[in-house]
C-alpha cells in the first residue's frame, strides 16, 4: 500500500516545514507580491530558496546551491529526471511550472543538445529566478511566460518528455489536474513519449489526481521522493523493469547524470490503482465549456485575496 504508507510521513514533513517558517533564521534577500503569488527569496549559505506565501504559511518551491549548480537538494526534483529512462527518444523536453528552474537547468546542463522549454505563469518568478538562481537564456534552453495549459493548447510541437510541476502553495492548480488537460498533454507527446508529475500526497485531491491521470494514461509508475510522489505516466504497454534498466545504464553512461537513473529505478513502484486508490475518488473534469476556457483559466490562476 505505497500511497497510504507515505502520507503520514509526507504530512509530518509538511508540518515541520510550516513550523520552521515561524522561527525562520534565514536571510531574506527579497520579497515581491505578484498577481499570482507572494514570493520570498531566502538565503542560508550556500543555499537559496524561493518560497510562496499562502494562507499565512510559507511553502518552499525551489532550492539552489550557489556553489554547485548541478545539485538538486530537493528529492522530488531528482526523481522528475527519472522520466529520461522512459522516453523512446530524448530530443525535446517541456516543463510546465518553472519556479527557480532547478530541474530544467539540470537537464539542460547534462543534455545541452536537447531542446528544453519551460513555461512559467508568473513573470515575477522568472525575474527572481534569473536574479538569484543562476538562470539565463542559452541555446536550447528557453523559458516562456504563459499559463502552461494554454501554452500546450496553442503549441504545434510534440515532446519526448513533459514535466508537470506547477504549484500554488500546497496545491496543483485545478485546471492542470483534469482529464481534459491530460488528454491535451497526451496529444502533444512524441511517439514513445512520457509524462512526469510531482504531486503532494497529503492533499485531499491526491486519489482523484491519480485516478484522473490513469484515465488517460494506462501506465503509471510511482516514485516516493522525500514526502512527495512523482508519477511517471505513459500510453501503451508497460515498460518492463529489465528494459528500463538497460536504457538507464546506457543513458547514465552517455550523459553522465549526477543522479543516476539506475539508482532511481530501484525506487520504482507499480501498484494496482483499483486496490489502493479510494474507490469513491472521482475523475476530475473541467468545470467550464471550451468557449469559457480563457476566462476560467484566468480565474483559476489568480491568487486568493
Amino acid at each position: 500500500m505505497l500511497i497510504r504508507s507515505v502520507i503520514s510521513g509526507a504530512l509530518a514533513s509538511f508540518l515541520s516545514v510550516v513550523a520552521a517558517s515561524a522561527q525562520d533564521t534565514r536571510n531574506l534577500l527579497e520579497s515581491k507580491e505578484s498577481l499570482y503569488n507572494n514570493i520570498y527569496v531566502y538565503e542560508q549559505a550556500p543555499y537559496r530558496s524561493m518560497t510562496f506565501g499562502h494562507n499565512r504559511r510559507i511553502y518552499t518551491e525551489s532550492v539552489y546551491n550557489t556553489r554547485d549548480e548541478l545539485d538538486l537538494p530537493v528529492d522530488y526534483t531528482r526523481f522528475m529526471t527519472a522520466s529520461v529512462m522512459y522516453a523512446k527518444n530524448v530530443s525535446s523536453i517541456l516543463e510546465i511550472g518553472f519556479g527557480g528552474g532547478r530541474t530544467a537547468w539540470y537537464l539542460h546542463r547534462f543534455l545541452p543538445k536537447v531542446q528544453v522549454t519551460s513555461v512559467e505563469l508568473d513573470p515575477t518568478v522568472l525575474e527572481l529566478a534569473k536574479k538569484y538562481f543562476g538562470i539565463k537564456e542559452e541555446s536550447n534552453f528557453h523559458v516562456a511566460n504563459r499559463d502552461g495549459r494554454l501554452f500546450v493548447q496553442e503549441s504545434k510541437e510534440r515532446y519526448d518528455i513533459i514535466l508537470i510541476d506547477a504549484y500554488r502553495g500546497p496545491f496543483v492548480p485545478f485546471h492542470l489536474l483534469t482529464k481534459e488537460f491530460y488528454q491535451l498533454v497526451k496529444d502533444h507527446l512524441a511517439e514513445g513519449g512520457v509524462v512526469a508529475q510531482n504531486v503532494e500526497p497529503s492533499t485531499m485531491l491526491f486519489d482523484a489526481a491519480v485516478k484522473t491521470i490513469h484515465s488517460v494514461f494506462p501506465q503509471v509508475d510511482f516514485y516516493e521522493a522525500g514526502g512527495n510522489i512523482v508519477m511517471v505516466a505513459y500510453p501503451g504497454d508497460e515498460r518492463k523493469a529489465e528494459d528500463l534498466a538497460g536504457i538507464a545504464q546506457e543513458r547514465d553512461k552517455e550523459f553522465g547524470f549526477r543522479y543516476k537513473l539506475a539508482d532511481m529505478l530501484a525506487q520504482r513502484k507499480r501498484i494496482d490503482i483499483g486496490q489502493v486508490i479510494d474507490a469513491k475518488a472521482k475523475v476530475l473534469t473541467d468545470d467550464f465549456a471550451p468557449v469559457e476556457a480563457l476566462k476560467s483559466i484566468e480565474r483559476h490562476n489568480k491568487k486568493l485575496p
